[in-house]
């Protein structure tokens, strides 16, 4: 891009500038002399598309402005403002403040210049003020008006870019932790489960030699999906089946000695299902960890899922991360997360309030 830059300017300004040199001059050295300040504007301009133009903007200022002396002192050159017009408006907006300022001392230090015409000229003074001071004073302004909006409108792309940047490292965060969550609803609940069923078989393998080689193949084949999920998660395959979550959860709290009653009043499906399922897997672990239930009950219903335990002990519940991160994506997704505790019991509801069977 600053290639491009650099070449389409330069591709004006030279030509532009050794036209002028031709046409304006009428000795070599004055050729010589005009030639300097088409090469401090070409300067200026490869510094400025690098962005590096404060490095030479006082010499370049200096030598335009030497030339524009030059031209209207010495050389009767109009044209000899041309190199003062491209070196100062590219430094002007770049100016850290009174950049105002300095665009009318530049302006004026062009109109009085050309004025000083008249100290060393016999003719009218209306056409040599019209062609020394107004026309140059007039294509400064127009310049540095120019230059002012294009610097406007370069600042503007780049705030664009750098709100681009921290959408992407936001969206990159927001994926980190999802993903975090994820892996936290596989493995945080298949440990607490391995946890409760190597605890049974242990209490079984000298009672029950049967069922607590059962409850190892159990073991077993719950570590093994553990790990099928663990990949189709890294490889953003997973999905959660809200039926199968359901009938998990039931085995794991009647091995837990957990009486558990389901109520299907309408059957979820697609994206709403899926996030039902991790709270229902969430909760089920929740359950597991932190409360001592006798029943719990959970209804499925149109708009959603709740899960009620009669295992609520003590004055405050404890922190539920896991549930705290799904309501803030319940409720990207237009529902909403509520945990209550009350007379004993304790209630987790998902509900999509326009409704999830869709």
């Amino acid at each position: 891009m600053r290639s491009l830059n650099i070449t389409t300017q330069l591709a004006v300004i030279v030509p532009v500038g050794a036209m002028l040199i031709a046409f304006d001059s009428s000795t070599w050295w004055e050729a010589a002399v005009l030639l300097v300040g088409v090469v401090a504007a070409m300067v200026s301009v490869v510094r400025w598309a690098q962005d590096t133009i404060s490095a030479v903007a006082l010499p370049c200022l200096g030598v335009s402005a030497a030339v524009w002396v030059f031209g209207v002192l010495v050389a009767e050159s109009p044209t000899a403002f041309y190199s003062i017009t491209i070196v100062g408006p590219l430094i002007v907006p770049q100016l850290p403040r009174h950049r105002i300022a300095a665009a009318a001392g530049l302006s004026a230090f062009v109109g009085v210049v050309g004025a000083a015409r008249l100290l060393v000229s016999d003719g009218d003074a209306g056409p040599t003020l019209f062609q020394y001071s107004l026309v140059p004073t007039g294509v400064t302004v127009f310049t540095l008006g120019f230059m002012f909006a294009n610097q406007a409108f370069y600042n503007l792309m780049a705030e664009l870019e750098e709100a681009r940047e921290h959408e992407a490292e936001l969206a990159v965060a927001r994926e980190r932790i999802r993903f975090a969550s994820d892996l936290h609803d596989i493995q945080g609940h298949t440990l607490h489960v391995v946890k409760l069923k190597t605890a049974l078989a242990e209490k079984l393998v000298r009672a029950d030699a049967t069922r607590a080689e059962e409850e190892l193949r159990e073991i077993h084949a719950l570590v093994g999906d553990t790990i099928k999920q663990t990949k189709e998660l890294a490889y953003a395959q997973r999905r959660l089946n809200l039926a199968g979550e359901l009938e998990n959860a039931k085995n794991l709290f009647e091995a837990a000695g957990i009486r558990v009653r389901i109520v299907r009043e309408a059957e979820v499906t697609g994206p709403a299902g899926e996030l039902l399922g991790q709270v229902l897997r969430e909760t089920t672990t929740n359950i597991l960890r932190h409360a001592q239930a006798e029943q719990v009950r959970i209804t499925l219903s149109a708009s959603g899922i709740t899960i009620v335990n009669d295992g609520a002990r003590g004055q405050t519940p404890p922190e539920l991360r896991g549930l705290s991160t799904l309501r803030d994506r319940l409720a990207g997704e237009g529902g909403e997360l509520t945990v209550v505790r009350a007379d004993g019991e304790f209630v987790t509801a998902a509900a999509f309030p326009s409704g999830v069977a869709r």
